[in-house]
This record gives C-alpha cells, structure tokens and sequence, in this order.
C-alpha cells in the first residue's frame, strides 16, 4: 500500500463510517479495485484509520462526554455484546473481510430494510439519552453484533436497533456515533495485538500510512457526520437504501460477469 491508496482508502472511512451504507464493506470494495493486497497490514490499516473517524464524534460532541456517568454505563452495556462476538469470531471476521459477494449480498438486504425501517418505526417515545434504559442500549448492542459481517454497516444496524427500540432517528444516530468509541477502540486494541503477535514492528512507511490514513478520515468524518444528521432529520433513510441496493445489485452483476473482484 503506497501514500495514495492509504488516502482513498481513509476518505472512503471518513465518509461513510457513520453513514448506513457500510464502511468496512466500501474499503473492501475500494481495496478490491486498486489491487491491494490482503496482508495483515491492509487489514491493520482498516480498523486502525477508524480512530481518526471516531475522534471526530468527540470533537463534535465534546460536551456530551462530560455530562453524566451513566451515559458510560449505557455505552458499555450496548458494547458487551460485541466484544463478546468479536472474541469468539474474529477468525470468521477475518474470512469474510475478504469477500466482495458477502459484502454485495449485505449491500443489497440492508438497502431493503431502510426502505422501510421510517414506515416501520415511525413513533418514537425516546429523545434523549437519559430516557434510554440500559436494557435498551444492551438490545442495541446485540443489533451492532451483525454488523460485524461485511457490509451491513454498524452504524445502520445499531441505528436500526436504537428506532426499534423507540428512539427518534436523531438520538439513534447519536448513540450510534457515541457507540463507535468504545467499539472501535476495542477492535483497533485487539487487532493491534494480533498483529505484533506476528510482526515485531511496523516500517517508516507503514507508520506514515497511519497517520495519512487518520488524519485524513478525521477531516472527512467531521463533514459526513454534520450533513448526515441534517439530511436525516430531514428526509429519512431511503435515498441509503437505494443506494445500497444500486451498488450491491452492480458488484454482484460484475461478479457474476467473471470480473474480477477478490482481494489479491
């Protein structure tokens, strides 16, 4: 991976991290088209760039990390299910960050779920965080658990999970954000530590990528998370359904047409 892939790569992290349209699933996709190979630093540089992403939430949000000791708790109660999962799957984890038909399939089932998922939970009863149990968080917590297949999108399925647990999409949205930072962090921790179990260092070169990599997700997430919440609270989430079943409908037309597409 050279500098220009390493910033492709975080701008297509940046933009979509909080968007419901899957940024693992994008990256792979991304990483597919410039022939990147799937070496264990490729898939260090993924989760690692995430950092960058989720340090925009807490600029953006910096109050909200200062108010209350429970909203830690409901956060670490939506956190459990996954970091439970994420031990117990890591290596099917890894098998499927490798597949651009897993990513094209979750691609198109998500995209018809947000088709409906306004009509579906279009009376919520929850605004603000302090009115959220830690019984709901924890349920949350199980919805981002599916995310850890490729391409349905974290943040679509614990925004999914908030509203169906009664929230408006604003503070779904919100929680999903606030919910990427222990989430996150855990599988940069984890997937660090995997690494160095096989390698002793990281290379000047790699090191640069990583910084490129953040630098450059961060800046961009800030944008992304502003128009995001502006344009949902506005309009809803169909025009990401359309999007995503448009994208997994042609990935899985070009696979099918022989077009090669694995990650080399």
């Amino acid at each position: 991976m050279n500098w220009f892939e390493a910033v492709i790569l975080a701008l297509i992290e940046g933009l979509t991290e909080f968007l419901p349209v899957s940024s693992t699933g994008h990256m792979i996709l991304g990483s597919a088209f410039m022939g990147i190979g799937n070496d264990d630093f490729t898939k260090l540089f993924m989760i690692v760039i995430q950092l960058g992403a989720i340090l925009a939430v807490f600029v953006l949000y910096f109050k909200r990390f200062f108010q209350s000791i429970h909203f830690y708790l409901k956060l670490i109660a939506a956190f459990i299910p996954a970091a439970v999962f994420g031990v117990l799957f890591s290596d099917k984890i890894d098998e499927l960050l490798e597949s651009p038909l897993a990513v094209a399939l979750s691609l198109v089932i998500g995209g018809v779920i947000l088709l409906f998922v306004d009509k579906w939970f279009n009376k919520p009863r929850i605004h603000e965080m302090d009115e959220m149990t830690y019984w709901d968080a924890l349920k949350i917590g199980f919805f981002q658990c599916i995310a850890m297949i490729p391409g349905v999108s974290r943040s679509g399925a614990t925004i999914v999970g908030g509203m169906s647990q009664k929230m408006s999409r604003k503070l779904a949205a919100e929680f999903s954000f606030f919910l990427a930072l222990p989430t996150m962090l855990g599988a940069t921790l984890k997937k660090s530590m995997d690494y160095f179990e096989k390698h002793d260092a990281l290379t000047s070169d790699q090191i640069q990528n990583l910084v490129i990599g953040n630098v450059v997700a961060f800046i961009v997430a800030i944008i992304a998370i502003k128009a995001f919440i502006g344009y949902l609270n506005k309009h809803g989430f169909k025009l990401f359904g359309w999007y995503r079943i448009v994208a997994g409908l042609i990935i899985l037309i070009l696979i099918f047409a022989g077009v090669e597409l694995k990650v080399v």
